[in-house]
């Protein structure tokens, strides 16, 4: 999936997380992060705390890239 904003970084999250069937409450458990900062990084909130935002895309086993176009 290609990311383009914090939205399509956001559905990338939600995807994943639930591809692997994790409900929000049981990832916030997992990662000791609470539910309200997964439920606003899925749904794209521009704020979210980008390491926050890289530490839940490793726990979900997901790489990130950037790379020139």
């Amino acid at each position: 999936m290609k990311i383009t904003d914090s939205a399509s970084f956001g559905q990338a999250i939600r995807d994943r997380r639930k591809e692997l069937g994790y409900t929000q409450q049981h990832f916030s458990e997992m990662t000791g992060l609470s539910v309200s900062f997964l439920s606003d990084l899925e749904r794209g909130k521009r704020t979210a705390e980008l390491d926050k935002a890289f530490y839940v895309a490793s726990m979900l086993s997901m790489n990130i890239y950037l790379e020139p176009r």
